[in-house]
């Protein structure tokens, strides 16, 4: 099997995060942090990092995909003025 395809990838639902692998984390956080670095400074793979496991480990995302979490990562750097 090809190595990109355990990728996690925005179209995943949210509830695999946390089972994810570190490794995984890291590629995708750090896939999103090159991905909207541009919009602000700090979209970068530790903001997202840490955004997702807060957004994953609260409340019940089995019906969210990581596209959803990743936008409500990125809406909360631009309502804070950025």
């Amino acid at each position: 099997m090809p190595a990109d395809a355990a990728r996690l990838t925005m179209d995943d639902k949210a509830s695999l995060w946390p089972r994810a692998s570190m490794t995984d984390k890291i590629d995708f956080s750090s896939r999103m942090g090159r991905a909207f670095h541009t919009l602000s400074p700090k979209l970068d793979e530790a903001y997202f990092m840490r955004c997702l496991e807060e957004t994953a480990n609260i409340g019940d995302t089995k019906e969210l995909r990581l596209e959803e979490m990743v936008r409500a990562c990125i809406s909360l750097v631009r309502d804070e003025g950025e």
